[in-house]
C-alpha cells in the first residue's frame, strides 16, 4: 500500500511522541528486534490479499496458542547472546576435559563467569525456538512460515545444542559443561545465532500482533476482491480512545464521496482517522478496532489533516494546503483505488475564498470514481449546492446546548450541521467576559 510521511503522522501511526502512537498501542513484543520487526512492518503495508491473508492465518494461529507461547526468550536473553561474540575472552579449551575445567575456570574464572552465564541464555533461546516450532506442528500455516520454522530448525539441528536444549531451564551447568557447550557456541554457532535472532524477530514481531489483537479485541477484516473500491464496516473506533463512541459507515461506487459536517470538537476529525486508521491497519494483515469490517483491497492513502506553516521557506498554511491538494490530486488520478481523507479543507483562507476553493477541489473530486473521500468542513453554506451530485452522502456528528452547556454525542447523523458555536464556546470558556473586564489604557474612553 502506497502511504507517505505525511499520512502516516496525520494518522498516528507514528507519532513524535511515541506514547501517542497506534504503533506504541499495539506493539506488544517482547524484545527489541521484534519491534523493530514490528515498525518496519507498519511501514510497509501490504498491497496484495494473498500476503495479508497469509499474515491473518499466521496470526490466527499465534492467537489460539498464546496460553501456551514460550517465555524462555527475553530480551536480555538476545543481548547476551550478541554480546558473546564480541567479548574478548581468553582461548575456551576444545578438550573440555575435568582437569581442563578444572583450571580455566581456576585460572579465568571472569571469562568463565562470562561463559557459564552466556550458556545458560543460550539454553533458554534454544529451548524457546523449539518450543515455537511445536506449536505449529499439525496447523494448516501458510508456506512462507514453514519456510521459517523449517530454516530455524536446521540451524538449531545438532547434537550439542540438543543436549544444551534437553537440560532443564535453571540447571546447573558442570565446568565442564561450561567449556564443552562454551567452545561449540563461540566457535561454530555465531552466523547461525545472527540468523536465528533474525528469524526469532519475525516470530516475536508476529506474536506482539496477537498479543495486541487479544488485548483490544481487535477483529480480522473481511477482503474481497472488487474492481471497485468499498468499505462497509459497523462498530467501529478509534484504537487510541479509552473511552471510544463506535461508527458504521458504508462507502462503494455508487456512494463514494462523505461529506462531513458538524462543530468544532463534535468528532469529525477522530471519526476520520479511525477509517484510516482501520483500513491501514486491515492492509497489515492484523485485526482491526471494529465489531465488523469488510472491504476492498486498497492501494493507497493520503490524507490531508495536519497540515502546517513552514516559517524557514516563507511558505503560508494556504500555500501548503494548495499543496498537498495538488499533490493529492496527481497522485490519485491514476486508476487505482485510493482513499482520500481530508479533514478542514482549506482554514488558511477567508471564508468567501474558501468556499469558492473547496467547491471547486470537490466538484472535481467526485469525477474520480475509482477511490473513495471523507472530507469534513465548517463551510456547511457548500453542502447545498452539493446535492445535485448522486455519489456524495452527507454526515454530521451533532451538538446539543442546554443553558448555554456543549453535549457531544459524536453519533454520525444523516444530514448536514448549521452548528455554529464558536462565540458559545468562547463565551462558556469565560472568554468574552474576560475581556469585558479589562480596563481601557492610556486614556482611550468610548465615545
Amino acid at each position: 500500500m502506497d502511504i507517505d510521511k505525511i499520512s502516516l503522522l496525520d494518522l498516528n501511526i507514528f507519532h513524535p511522541e511515541e506514547e501517542f502512537s497506534i504503533f506504541h498501542r499495539l506493539n506488544f513484543t517482547r524484545t527489541v528486534e521484534g519491534k523493530e520487526w514490528l515498525r518496519m512492518r507498519f511501514q510497509d503495508p501490504f498491497n496484495d490479499l494473498k500476503s495479508i491473508e497469509q499474515t491473518q492465518q499466521i496470526l490466527q494461529v499465534i492467537l489460539e496458542e498464546l496460553p501456551n507461547w514460550p517465555e524462555d526468550i527475553t530480551n536480555g536473553t538476545l543481548m547476551v547472546m550478541e554480546k558473546f561474540f564480541s567479548t574478548q575472552l581468553d582461548s575456551i579449551p576444545q578438550d573440555s576435559s575435568w582437569i581442563n575445567a578444572y583450571f580455566y575456570k581456576l585460572f579465568h574464572s571472569p571469562d568463565y563467569a562470562i561463559i557459564r552465564f552466556s550458556v545458560q541464555h543460550f539454553g533458554d533461546f534454544i529451548r524457546g525456538i523449539r518450543k515455537i516450532s511445536q506449536l505449529f506442528q499439525g496447523k494448516t500455516i501458510p508456506p512462507n512460515l514453514v519456510a521459517l520454522l523449517a530454516r530455524a530448525t536446521y540451524l538449531i539441528d545438532d547434537i550439542h545444542l540438543q543436549n544444551l536444549s534437553d537440560l532443564q531451564k535453571g540447571t546447573e551447568l558442570s565446568p565442564k559443561q561450561v567449556l564443552y557447550f562454551g567452545h561449540y557456541i563461540r566457535n561454530r554457532f555465531k552466523n547461525a545465532t545472527t540468523e536465528l535472532i533474525e528469524i526469532y524477530g519475525k516470530l516475536d514481531g508476529w506474536y506482539g500482533m496477537a498479543a495486541a489483537m487479544q488485548h483490544f479485541q481487535l477483529k480480522f477484516p473481511v477482503f474481497e476482491a472488487s474492481e471497485q473500491p468499498f468499505i462497509e464496516a459497523r462498530g467501529l473506533y478509534h484504537v487510541l480512545l479509552a473511552k471510544p463512541v463506535d461508527y458504521n459507515l458504508h462507502l462503494d461506487q455508487q456512494h463514494n464521496f462523505l461529506f462531513l459536517t458538524g462543530a468544532n470538537m463534535a468528532g469529525k476529525s477522530t471519526f476520520i482517522k479511525s477509517v484510516g486508521a482501520a483500513v491501514y491497519l486491515a492492509h497489515l494483515g492484523m485485526g482491526v478496532p471494529a465489531d465488523y469490517l469488510r472491504l476492498s483491497l486498497f492501494e493507497g492513502i493520503l490524507s490531508n489533516i495536519n497540515l502546517t506553516d513552514n516559517i524557514v521557506k516563507g511558505e503560508s498554511y494556504f500555500f501548503n494546503e494548495v499543496q498537498r491538494i495538488k499533490n493529492t490530486i496527481l497522485k490519485i488520478n491514476d486508476g487505482r483505488k485510493w482513499l482520500v481523507l481530508i479533514d478542514e479543507l482549506f482554514k488558511g483562507t477567508n471564508v468567501q475564498d474558501a468556499m469558492k476553493c473547496s467547491s471547486t477541489v470537490i466538484e472535481g473530486l467526485i469525477k474520480i470514481n475509482h477511490s473513495l473521500f471523507i472530507l469534513s468542513t465548517h463551510l456547511y453554506e457548500i453542502g447545498q449546492g452539493l446535492k445535485v451530485f448522486p455519489n456524495i452522502i452527507f454526515r454530521y456528528f451533532e451538538t446539543e446546548v442546554t443553558n448555554e452547556q456543549l453535549t457531544f454525542s459524536y453519533q454520525l447523523k444523516e444530514g448536514i450541521s448549521n452548528d455554529r458555536l464558536g462565540y458559545l464556546i468562547l463565551k462558556r470558556e469565560k472568554v468574552v467576559e474576560l475581556l469585558e473586564q479589562i480596563p481601557h489604557q492610556n486614556g482611550l474612553k468610548n465615545g
